[in-house]
């Protein structure tokens, strides 16, 4: 048996190693076809060689490329061994000579793919198939050439500064990958270089940082800057691989431009004196370069003459300024007005202040056009006053107006008979003096709200005036011509006329006063409070002065004091004096004068009823005064309370209630009707007998009611008994004796049998069940006795008559 010895293998390309094995990824790893050694060979596991070749990638050549050679000391000395090779990439990439143990290469190698292979050579003894040698592993490096050029996995590239931005500012970095080994010199190794895009921009080599390289970078100039860059291997020799990318860098707005007018002047000839307020005027325009919110501006008027009437607001969609009017304008007082717009940004940049104000000014000239306007009245409203009373055509006011424009047209005036609808006042309608048509009464309308117009004279108006100027001298009264037909040229003013109030009305009680007294009255006994009332309304309040008529001081039966010095004012107070009246006259009419305060003064005499009474011990007057109806004395008073009473009391006795009451019918049945369409059961008045079947209502005692009646009583006979006699029976049983122990009841009972119909009679049932169809023979009917001798001749003489 041959002894184990170690391999000696002979590297014939690249070289070979002993110390170093191949790494073995995880990759590598999963592809390794280990077997479970033989447990005979464990001595030759322990000694197993190692051994590693390197073999160029992509080495290209018609025949396999020799990698090395194996060869034992068993090879020299039995010739009946085979060398093996196993692993991945055995027969399609790497093959060897059984005989010889020659290695070689197949195909070219790539190292970005597999950048290494791990194989195992063993030798065989042809004919016992043994291991003659322990395993060895051979690991092949594939050698890395550069073959790869650098890629920008992140290209082209897009970003974004602020324009103006500062030197150094990093605007963004760009980086090459390269899939060579980095560890075999400078394959991997890329350096970066800018080839367009000087000299707003720079480039650093190693890093791949993009800087700005200018600081007045405006975007309002160039927006957007196109930058291409170069990475190339080997560090950047020449011969090195290279590839190229863009980056595109924009540039973001800043607030670094001011707002603009478009035109230092503007004129503007076509507004009217009659626009409203808040009416546009016009717009004015200023542009900005910056966009965004750095572009908003905001419009401002100067404080100058004539700004007071005009204000400006900003159009947000539209970044104009709107000149809208602030007050009326006046062609006649001003025609031409110049203000000064002035135009500024919202947002402001501290940086960037230095470069500019960020505002203009402009000029706006505007030239008022002048309309046809309507009279303007001297004041916006009027307050007249007139006395009540006064005849008609007194004067009230005068009403003015003008026109406006330069023409100062004549003026014509009227009333809105729409407020003055009963026409109590006139106008003049060429200079507008109010006058009354009518005498007013302060106390029916103490104002009156009229809308006076006014409008220019037309030539149709002056005609009208001249035929108002002739009819004037014949009559009393102002013609009321429309002045114009325009009713845009007309002018309505308010004016109230307040009815000044004179003396007119004289004062009177506000109620008609009736007073008591006792007929024995002390002296100086108060009577009576008495005031007064006057429709009239005095500046200074109601003043009115109480006293006697003169008819009445003469009897001396009483006297009146005026309290105008003590409280309360503006009342008289009744006293008994100097002597009690008489008995014999029960009524005192007093005549009391009232006076009041007016410019003149009017008097009035009112009437104070005074009753006598009788009084009890404290002077206080009874119920009933001693006043009767004229013409009737106490006698006859008392003869007629007398006939009233003994009137009721005879009434009374007629109508009183008989002892028995006697009911006006026959038999003591109940009697149903049955020719009512649609009536039944329901319908009728029968009585329950359903009532009869509870034991609580049989068994009840109620009080009987006594009653007489002039009836016989009738008996019928039951030949045989219903389905619920017991329980009638009983009814009838207790009825009978409640009667019969009644102390009350007349001795006038009497008993009557009530059966089910048809129980009993010779007729038998009439119910309409038991009818015929068949024509029935009606001569049984004579043999039911006379109670059905009607019945039996009505449908005897029908047969009779059929039969004929």
């Amino acid at each position: 048996m041959l002894r184990c010895s170690s391999w000696w293998p002979v590297l014939v390309v690249v070289g070979w190693a002993l110390a170093d094995f191949c790494p073995m990824t995880p990759e590598h790893a999963r592809h390794q076809d280990w077997e479970e050694p033989d447990p005979s060979h464990h001595q030759a596991e322990r000694n197993r060689t190692q051994i590693q070749f390197f073999v160029p990638e992509e080495h290209t050549g018609s025949e396999p490329v020799y990698i090395g050679n194996l060869h034992s000391e068993v090879d020299s000395v039995n010739r009946s061994v085979k060398h093996t090779l196993s692993g991945i990439g055995v027969g399609t990439i790497f093959t060897i000579d059984k005989d010889k143990g020659d290695i070689h290469l197949l195909k070219k190698l790539d190292r970005e793919k597999i950048p290494f292979y791990s194989l195992r050579a063993q030798v065989v003894d042809k004919l016992t198939k043994q291991h003659v040698e322990p395993e060895i592993e051979i690991c092949i490096q594939v050698q890395d050439i550069n073959d790869n050029e650098p890629k920008f996995v992140d290209g082209p590239y897009i970003v974004t500064i602020p324009e103006m931005s500062p030197v150094g500012t990093s605007v963004t970095q760009v980086t090459a990958i390269d899939a060579d080994d980095a560890d075999t010199g400078n394959h991997a190794r890329v350096l970066y270089q800018l080839l367009q895009g000087q000299p707003y921009f720079s480039v650093e080599p190693t890093t791949g940082i993009i800087r700005a390289a200018l600081s007045d970078m405006d975007r309002e100039t160039k927006a957007q800057h196109l930058v291409l860059i170069e990475g190339r291997d080997m560090a950047g020799l020449k011969g090195g691989l290279s590839a190229t990318t863009t980056v595109t860098i924009n540039l973001s707005d800043v607030n670094d431009n001011g707002p603009k007018f478009q035109h230092s002047k503007y004129l503007w000839s076509s507004v009217l004196e009659s626009a409203g307020v808040d009416s546009t005027v016009g717009r004015v325009k200023a542009t900005d370069a910056d966009m965004g919110e750095n572009a908003e501006m905001s419009f401002a008027i100067e404080k100058d003459d004539g700004s007071d009437a005009f204000d400006i607001f900003t159009d947000d969609k539209t970044q104009e300024g709107v000149i809208i009017l602030k007050q009326p304008l006046d062609y006649e007082t001003k025609r031409r007005i110049s203000i000064r717009v002035k135009v500024s940004n919202t947002h402001l940049d501290p940086r960037f202040l230095h470069l500019g104000t960020f505002k203009d000014v402009t000029n706006v000239k505007i030239n008022v056009d002048d309309v046809d306007e309507p009279p303007c009245f001297t004041s916006p409203e009027y307050n007249l006053k007139v006395e009540e009373e006064r005849a008609a055509g007194t004067i009230v006011g005068v009403v003015a107006a003008r026109d406006p424009d330069i023409a100062n047209s004549a003026v014509r005036y009227s009333i809105d008979w729409s407020t003055d609808e009963d026409r109590n006042f006139n106008i003049d309608a060429n200079n507008g003096t109010l006058t009354t048509s009518k005498r007013l009464d302060r106390e029916a309308v103490p104002w009156y709200n009229l809308s006076v117009s006014a409008s220019e004279a037309s030539r149709t108006g002056d005609r009208h005036k001249m035929v108002s100027h002739r009819w004037t001298a014949l009559t009393s009264f102002d013609l009321h011509f429309p002045p114009t037909d325009d009713p845009t040229k007309v002018t309505k003013v308010s004016v109230r006329i307040q009815v000044v109030d004179v003396n007119d009305h004289v004062p009177e009680f506000p109620i008609p006063y009736k007073a008591f007294v006792c007929e024995n009255g002390k002296r100086e006994q108060l009577i009576h409070t008495i005031s007064a009332v006057d429709k009239d309304e005095p500046p200074n309040g109601h003043h009115f002065h109480f006293a006697l008529a003169p008819e009445a001081i003469s009897k001396a039966n009483f006297t009146v004091r005026d309290n105008r010095a003590t409280t309360p004012r503006n009342s008289g107070t009744l006293f008994l004096y100097p002597s009690a009246p008489r008995r014999e006259q029960a009524v005192h009419l007093v005549p009391v004068i009232i006076v009041d305060d007016g410019s003149p003064s009017l008097t009035s005499t009112n009437t104070l009823t005074v009753r006598v009474c009788a009084c009890n011990s404290n002077q206080l007057c009874n119920v009933n005064p001693f006043a009767l109806p004229a013409g009737l004395t106490t006698g006859p008073l008392i003869a007629i309370l007398v006939l009233l009473v003994l009137l009721l009391l005879t009434l009374r006795r007629h109508k009183k209630e008989p002892l028995f009451v006697s009911e006006d019918h026959g038999v003591k049945e109940n009697t149903v009707r049955y020719d009512d369409e649609g009536g039944g059961e329901e319908d009728t008045q029968a009585f329950d007998m359903v009532a009869l079947r509870n034991p609580k209502v049989i068994r009840e005692a109620k009080t009987r009611r006594a009653s007489v009646t002039d009836l016989p009583t009738m008996y019928r006979r039951s030949l045989r008994c219903g389905p619920d006699d017991t329980i009638f029976r009983e009814f009838i049983r207790d009825r009978l004796s409640e009667a019969d122990t009644d102390p009350c009841a007349p001795p006038f009972d009497c008993l009557q049998t009530y059966v089910f119909e048809g129980e009993g009679s010779v007729a038998g049932s009439l119910s309409s069940l038991a009818s015929s169809t068949a024509d029935p023979h009606y001569g049984y009917l004579g043999d039911w006795g006379p109670h059905f001798k009607k019945l039996a001749d009505l449908y005897g003489s029908h047969r009779d008559a059929a039969s004929l």
